[in-house]
């Protein structure tokens, strides 16, 4: 049988991030304000994850407004007219309203309308699958420019008196346009899952059962040592991959930039590494917390404005977490 001839797409044979913006949430929440419920102390919170303050939302303060906030700073800072971008793509776990995604609703107000649009759910590695995915799509012709993001309100799904992972979390977004590049500034991706481990972390009930009214409100829980030994060790492994992959050895990177999930995961990555002391290491997780797919843009941005000569370094990137996802990368600062 003999088949038409299609026409197939074809696009740059780079890309790069263009642009970086952010959003924190609006109210600082010090280790104080969240001790009683739990039983703790300022000092055992600070021991155990390296935060002293995280940034949450207020009520009436949206995941798609935080979202809106750091698309904005990033195509300004791109030089991009929004028109361009043909696809968004924004990394979250806590989009309250399942449909419209969050995803439409930004490109519309950002004015990348009719730009295809959609949410996605890897958690803590969401925003490293975005970044793939974004560089696939327009390597092979499908988008000229993406908007990626990773943005979440946290504060939504967590139980005040949960010992396991509620102290930890933040709110807020991380944006990027990616485009086309005259050099490679996206290295492949190493990602992949294990759903065999599903329940060291994630949500302790469906919304089904709360309707029915057989579980509270849904909010995410962990088992500490096991999603600690799991990151510490095996993830360890992905982030030489992603270097192997990317032709780099640990002394050619200007940054590091893990998944802000715990303050001692971040130092033991480093000593896993042996990153050298030349390599500056994101650890934006002190004063902002673990905001899931928004960890690695916003502790990015706070690391370039801190450091704006890393600006055009290369950074090793990587994000794990519910569902134990994974995704790394090696990319080329804006």
């Amino acid at each position: 049988m003999t088949h038409p001839t299609l026409q197939q797409s074809h696009g740059p044979q780079y890309t790069r991030i263009l642009s970086i913006g952010a959003a924190r949430g609006d109210l600082v929440v010090p280790n104080d304000d969240l001790v009683g419920p739990i039983n703790s102390s300022d000092e055992w919170i600070r021991q155990r994850t390296g935060i002293v303050t995280r940034t949450r939302a207020s009520h009436d303060l949206l995941a798609v407004d935080l979202a809106t906030e750091a698309s904005k700073e990033a195509i300004e800072k791109s030089g991009v007219d929004p028109a361009l971008i043909d696809v968004v793509i924004v990394a979250t776990i806590s989009n309250a309203q399942q449909t419209p995604s969050l995803a439409a609703v930004l490109a519309d107000r950002v004015g990348a309308n009719p730009a295809a649009a959609y949410d996605m759910n890897a958690a803590c590695a969401g925003y490293a699958y975005a970044v793939a995915q974004a560089d696939a799509l327009i390597r092979t012709g499908a988008a000229h420019y993406a908007l990626v993001v990773g943005a979440e309100k946290l504060s939504d799904v967590v139980d005040p008196t949960d010992r396991t992972i509620s102290f930890l979390l933040g709110d807020g977004a991380g944006a990027v346009v990616i485009g086309p590049s005259d050099y490679p500034g996206i290295a492949r991706t190493v990602w992949g899952s294990d759903g065999s481990k599903a329940d060291a972390v994630g949500m302790d009930g469906t919304l089904t059962q709360f309707r029915d009214g057989e579980k509270p409100w849904p909010t995410l829980r962990q088992e500490g040592q096991t999603v600690f030994r799991w990151a510490v060790w095996e993830m360890a492994k992905v982030a030489k991959q992603a270097l192997d992959e990317a032709g780099v050895s640990p002394d050619q990177l200007a940054a590091f930039i893990p998944h802000q999930a715990n303050m001692r995961i971040v130092d033991e990555f480093a000593k896993q590494l042996k990153l050298p002391d030349t390599v500056a290491i994101a650890r934006d997780i002190e004063t902002t917390g673990n905001t899931s797919a928004a960890s690695i843009p916003l502790a990015t941005h706070r690391l370039l404005q801190e450091h704006p000569e890393l600006s055009g370094g290369l950074a090793l990137q990587i994000g794990f977490g519910a569902g134990l996802v994974f995704g790394a990368q090696v990319v080329v600062l804006p």
